[in-house]
């Protein structure tokens, strides 16, 4: 059985919705914040970060894309992601690395800027700069999902449920239901979708 280690508000929550798509049992252990970190978690999450998922043969993987990817390898008939070999194979690997490479680290250095800084005075910096790359990324993922109903493919992915997790940490949310239409239109439908509703109790993603 799968162990996902987590935390509300996390990026946890994209497993957990991958783990009930695929109807993979699992059990949830959750993270509290401390400092020091627990030394037995340093030992799956040199970083200390959640999520973590601890396969069923005791390995265990790190990065929110990467389990991601993994659980859609491992359960391909849930649909999580289009199938290797399949024409949005490439089109899915592509923007799951864009969002987790680009974008997850601009909202990052948002909401932990003094990490990312020496100088006590540079912060607020830091938080603009983060901003405007995000509005930089999601403004490419708005125009890649004009026309089509989902970002990849003919029907929901991981990556669409990745995106609209990421677009709900945004500092600004009401801009982001106005300046990106076309990703306004896919996390409308996914707030309206059953599993979404029940992961957003939890994890309180966006307003109810």
């Amino acid at each position: 059985m799968y162990k996902l280690y987590t935390r509300p508000g996390s990026g946890g929550f994209v497993v957990e919705a991958a783990l009930a798509l695929a109807g993979a049992p699992f059990d949830q252990i959750d993270v509290p914040k401390k400092d020091p970190p627990d030394p037995a978690f340093l030992d799956i999450s040199p970083l200390n970060q959640v999520p973590v998922l601890t396969l069923p043969d005791g390995s265990s993987i790190t990065e929110s894309a990467a389990i991601c990817i993994l659980l859609a390898e491992r359960h391909p008939e849930a649909g999580l992601a289009p199938a290797a070999g399949s024409p949005a194979r490439a089109d899915f690997l592509r923007r799951m690395a864009f969002m987790s490479s680009a974008l997850y680290p601009a909202i990052l250095r948002f909401y932990y800027a003094h990490r990312y800084t020496a100088d006590a005075e540079g912060v607020k910096a830091v938080k603009q700069a983060a901003v405007a790359e995000m509005d930089r990324g999601f403004a490419i993922l708005d125009k890649a999902l004009a026309g089509r109903d989902w970002l990849v493919g003919e029907r929901l992915s991981v990556a669409d449920i990745y995106l609209i997790m990421l677009v709900a940490w945004h500092p600004d949310v009401e801009k982001a239901h106005v300046a990106w239409p076309d990703m306004e239109r896919l996390w409308a439908r996914l707030r309206d979708h059953e599993l979404m509703q029940k992961l957003n109790v939890a994890h309180d993603m966006w307003p109810t």
